[in-house]
């Protein structure tokens, strides 16, 4: 019996156990289980209330929607773009209206960088006379103008000879005030009208990526209501207007099929009066258009894109004036990456300055125009029906 029991109380030492006292793993999974179904809970309670909160507090969506919060990327010096290696690079400060202070980097071509060290901004402003080019870049939501895909265009447009103005609009970067979308309209307008003051007969394009499509076929079609029609007109990554947009955005394909998605997530936009309606805007503008998008965008369906081609073929009724670049999936630059591929300089150069010729002369492409220049493309796209061409 003492062998038994010692034998007996061994294994028990053995194990940590008390005779008479059940294990504590049922506890411990009792416990778990606990916390997984509150847990849960609460994210079903997340779940439900966030299309609530969107109704009842209708200014979030104007804050997802511009999130100009977001102020990346951190511990930037807006004032110093030479930090960036933009160092032909000047920072100024522009006032659109009163209250309104806005932050602009002039990037002069590549060719003038040696010229432009330790020159002041008058020596920019003067250099904006001087023939080349000017792209007013208008960028999408959230950031600043020192995000690496913007400054990744300034670069690839100033080593082509442009010059490139990139603002934050109000409430973005170091600019103040609140973005609205007339707000933001009235920000670009500004700066377009301030350059063409100072730029003589450069032409001058706008160039707007995401969000700032918007920005620029609003301010394109009031600038056509003041008699002005603008020399061109990229669009990248664009969408048809915001309502539609936010029907296609990521986050949305988590309450598609939530009873009343419209009323809580789409209509609170329009009473914020976020509409961007590039759709509308290209049934009324008449400039040259260069349309660029990725097919495997992840924020913006390429079908959208698609849709505003198509409108603005049928308005400007000439395949001369509209051009739509589709970059291949399989190239991987999703919404932010097109700037990285190594035809773009030519694709803009070729397309852009032919459809600048067409819309001021006022004539068809001939064989002359175009035969030299349009093999080298051929040798570089796969051409598309008569109009479309694809990268990659």
């Amino acid at each position: 019996m003492r062998n038994r029991t010692g034998v007996r109380h061994s294994k028990e030492q053995r194990f940590g156990v008390k005779a008479g006292v059940p294990s504590a793993q049922p506890k411990s999974s009792s416990c778990l289980m606990w916390w997984i179904k509150r847990g849960l809970l609460a994210v079903c309670l997340i779940y439900v209330s966030v299309p609530f909160m969107m109704r009842l507090f209708p200014g979030i969506i104007k804050h997802l929607v511009y999130s100009h919060r977001v102020r990346v990327p951190f511990f930037i010096e807006l004032c110093q773009p030479a930090k960036l290696y933009l160092n032909h690079t000047v920072n100024m400060y522009l006032t659109s209206e009163q209250g309104i202070s806005l932050g602009v980097w002039h990037t002069v071509p590549e060719s003038q960088w040696k010229e432009a060290q330790g020159k002041n901004l008058g020596w920019y402003q003067k250099s904006l006379g001087d023939g080349c080019p000017i792209v007013i870049y208008l960028h999408g939501n959230g950031g600043t103008r020192a995000a690496s895909n913007r400054v990744g265009v300034m670069n690839v447009l100033s080593a082509m000879g442009y010059h490139v103005l990139a603002l934050d609009y109000r409430g973005f970067g170091d600019s103040s005030g609140e973005p609205t979308e007339v707000g933001l309209t009235t920000d670009a307008l500004y700066l377009y009208h301030w350059v063409k003051a100072r730029s003589g007969n450069s032409q001058v394009i706008f160039w707007g990526h995401s969000l700032g499509t918007g920005v620029a076929t609003n301010t394109a079609v009031k600038l056509m209501e003041q008699g002005i029609v603008v020399d061109g007109v990229i669009i990248e990554g664009s969408f048809t207007n915001i309502r539609q947009e936010g029907a296609n955005h990521p986050f949305a394909w988590y309450y598609l099929n939530f009873p009343g998605f419209e009323y809580f997530f789409l209509d609170p936009m329009a009473e914020n009066d976020l509409f961007f309606p590039n759709d509308e805007n290209l049934k009324r503008m008449r400039s040259p258009l260069l349309i660029l998008h990725a097919e495997d965008d992840h924020i913006v369906p390429i079908h959208m894109a698609q849709q505003l081609y198509e409108i603005a073929l049928t308005a400007q009724k000439s395949e001369n004036r509209v051009k739509m670049i589709q970059f291949n999936g399989s190239l991987g630059y999703l919404h932010n990456g097109l700037y990285k591929d190594p035809h773009l300089p030519d694709i803009i150069r070729f397309l852009l300055e032919g459809l600048r010729t067409l819309y001021a002369l006022n004539i068809t492409y001939t064989q002359q125009l175009v035969s030299p220049c349009q093999q080298l493309m051929m040798s570089l796209f796969v051409f598309r029906g008569s109009n479309e061409w694809n990268v990659g």
